[in-house]
This record gives C-alpha cells, structure tokens and sequence, in this order.
C-alpha cells in the first residue's frame, strides 16, 4: 500500500502567543487577534510592528501577540500612532479599537488620521455596544437595540442614529483603504482574512490610511447564547452595516 502523503492545512501564527483566553464564550475579539497575526506573519513583520492599543476589551492586546505594544488614553490611538509612525516610518504601526472607543470619544482623532492620509492601519471592531464598561449604548448602537443606557431600546429621536464609519472614512482623500466584514460564519472569516491582508498591504506599500472595520458578537451585553448572538450578526447587523469593500487602492 502506498503512502498517504500528509499536508498541512492548519498552524498557529508564529507571533500568536500561547496564553490562556481571556475574553467570554462568542467573543470574536480572539479571532481578530488570529487574522491580525497571520498578516503580520505573512508580511514578516513581527520585529517591525507597533499595536497601539484603544481602551476597552482588546486592551490585552500585548498578551496574545509577540510585537511591541503601546497603549493610548481612551479614543486618542490614531494620535498616537500617526505620532510613532512619523518617528519612527521604518516601522508598521496599526491601531486596535473597539466602537466606543474609536467612533465615540476618537471620532475627531480617527476623522482627522484618515483626511491627512497617515501611514497607519486601523483595526476597528465593531459589536455595537461598549463591551468592557457594561454595555452602555454606543455610536453603533442599533435602533431599537436595549442597552444598559438605553433599556427601552435605542430612540433615533433621542440617541441618534448608528454611526457607518467605514462609508465616511472612504470618503477622505487620504484613506487607501476602508473595508467592512464580519465574523460570524466561515466565509465571512475567508472574507476579513483576505480584508486583514489588504489593509496591512496598504501600510506596507505606503498607499496611505487604511481602516478595516469587523462586525463582531458581544453574547455578554447583548444578554444572548453565542449562537444566538451570531444569528443576531446575520438578521440585524449587516443590515445596518452592509459589508463590502468601500474604497481600495
């Protein structure tokens, strides 16, 4: 009988470190964390990478991945990382943040990156609710939408509307790149894979602001199962969030 010849289909990242997780049963910020270290590993850019870090639940950011990391005051991680970029342009520096904190409190400094086209890459995570506070209404918050804050549902009336910050930061002249995908079954995780690389390769080849924004489940807040909260993505989410490639370079 002849041999079965084996191939290997599945690894770990090299710059994925190996520690316990953290974050709660259907949260997709762990598998974030695993698309953004396979571009770093397919770009070779473990020893050059900067991952300035947003405050909310990516926060630890620095415990799962082997790269430098710097952490920035609540909404300020653009800032930041333009800063450390411009000091030090052999570097690949990407923010990491949650939609609190990027779409609410860093709306000026996300905004004002992206229009004067910085060579950062922005990792923005998208559950519709602030995670690690408790679950108070965010900019992306749906209509309708019960939070700590809003507990009769969110009001346009009152709150005002979801906030699509992929659309508007596709329409700054200095962002290369603006994309929205999700996580919530395998081909929408096929899809934020290819995104990842695309967003990493804009910064690589100095096409300018990158943003990649990721639909993500929150069970916790949203007071649902995992697989409920994936359902939730699916019927209400990507309504409001349509996916697609917004602007490329």
């Amino acid at each position: 009988m002849s041999a079965i010849a084996e191939k290997k289909v599945f690894s770990t990242p090299q710059v994925l470190k190996d520690n316990v997780y953290h974050f709660c049963p259907g949260c997709h910020h762990g598998l974030v964390h695993r698309l953004a270290a396979e571009a770093l590993d397919d770009y070779n850019l473990a020893t050059s990478a900067v991952g300035v870090i947003g405050v909310g639940c990516g926060v630890f950011l620095y415990d799962y991945l082997a790269i430098d990391c710097c952490e920035a005051p609540h909404g300020r991680a653009p800032a930041v990382a333009a800063g450390i970029k411009r000091t030090n342009p052999g570097a690949f520096v990407f923010t990491y943040q949650g939609d609190g904190d990027l779409a609410a409190i860093g709306t000026s400094e996300i905004i004002h990156a992206a229009n004067r086209g910085e060579q950062i890459t922005v990792i923005f995570v998208n559950n519709s609710v602030y995670g690690m506070t408790g679950g108070q209404m965010a900019p992306t918050t749906l209509p309708g939408q019960k939070t700590t804050t809003t507990p009769a549902g969110r009001s346009p009336l009152n709150d005002g509307h979801p906030v699509n910050m992929a659309e508007i930061i596709a329409i700054l002249p200095g962002t290369a790149y603006s994309a929205r995908v999700s996580c919530h079954n395998l081909k929408g995780i096929r899809t934020a894979r290819k995104a990842m690389h695309r967003a990493f390769q804009a910064q690589v080849e100095k096409r300018g602001f990158a943003l990649i924004e990721l639909l993500s489940a929150c069970p916790t807040n949203w007071r649902m199962t995992p697989q409920q909260s994936l359902q939730r993505m699916e019927d209400e989410m990507i309504p409001a969030y349509p996916l697609g490639t917004y602007k490329d370079f």
